[in-house]
């Protein structure tokens, strides 16, 4: 069970998240466009059933999402989001009767097989549950540094690839420091109670990053076509939580010959992710 309970409930989350996705798009592009960055974004959006249906995915998809941390490691869980992308695309084609292309499936089968070769090499390790304050503090600089320049180089670009990419990549990087925080978090609430939880500062600091992630993810949804969000977001937040389980929690990954089947791994899932936003990705169709 010791890896058999974080991938579940990962799925479920990853699950959750591919809804919460369908449903926030087209809630996001029922609102007014805005060219700059929005707080008012999301009180427009709480006037849409359809995006509070959306936030009721992102909650359950947080649930799964914080028992799948607290029981394996970064490295194991958050790559498995990828499948995201596939059951997003899966859930629109059912919401509209319409009919996945023979490629697009075969770019689906690339994504898991190439994600089931990745992780099976890479076996990665549980590492250490304790992330001394002198590890994290460089990791929350460079994260808080990287999705601020990202988001400010998107919102200067006019509506289309570059600013949904440069979007959708700042929101995988939140996305990737809110699962690190959480795991912390998840491991004080399993070790002091409640009383820990609440008092620790990185169950503020998920808090923070996640909200954060949230407004980014609906201006990088209406910052243009999924073909160039999506990608970022998906492809991003598996490679900044591998870094982050690496670099905070020590987690080991099997090096030597391993690494070529997980190269292939990741060079499927790239493909993959890349044909199926190209090919159809853009969820305008599950309107």
């Amino acid at each position: 069970m010791g890896v058999v309970l974080p991938v579940l409930f990962a799925l479920l989350a990853a699950f959750s998240n591919a809804l919460a996705t369908v449903l926030q798009r087209r809630a996001a592009l029922s609102v007014p466009q805005s060219q700059g960055f929005r707080p008012g974004l999301v009180l427009d959006l709480l006037r849409r059933p359809v995006w509070l249906g959306g936030m009721l995915a992102v909650v359950v998809a947080g649930v799964g999402q914080a028992v799948a941390l607290a029981t394996g490691p970064l490295s194991l869980v958050q790559p498995l989001f990828v499948l995201e992308l596939p059951l997003a695309l899966l859930l629109a084609s059912l919401l509209t009767g319409n009919r996945m292309p023979e490629a697009v499936w075969l770019a689906v089968g690339g994504v898991v097989v190439g994600l089931g070769v990745s992780l099976a090499s890479a076996s990665p390790d549980g590492g250490k549950a304790d992330v001394p304050l002198d590890r994290w503090m460089p990791a929350l600089a460079a994260c808080a540094g990287a999705a601020v320049l990202l988001a400010a180089v998107g919102l200067k670009r006019p509506v289309g690839k570059a600013r949904a990419g440069c979007l959708g990549a700042a929101t995988a990087v939140c996305y990737a420091l809110t699962a690190a925080l959480m795991k912390y978090s998840m491991r004080v609430l399993d070790s002091d109670g409640i009383a820990g939880f609440f008092t620790t500062w990185q169950t503020y600091g998920f808090a923070l990053a996640g909200v954060c992630a949230v407004l980014l993810l609906e201006h990088a949804m209406q910052g243009g076509p999924l073909v160039a969000s999506q990608p970022a977001l998906t492809l991003g937040d598996a490679m900044v939580s591998l870094l982050l389980g690496v670099v905070l929690y020590q987690e080991d990954l099997r090096g030597d010959w391993w690494v070529l089947p997980q190269l292939l791994g990741v060079a499927l899932v790239v493909v993959g992710v890349l044909n199926l936003a190209r090919r159809g990705a853009d969820l305008r169709t599950a309107q």
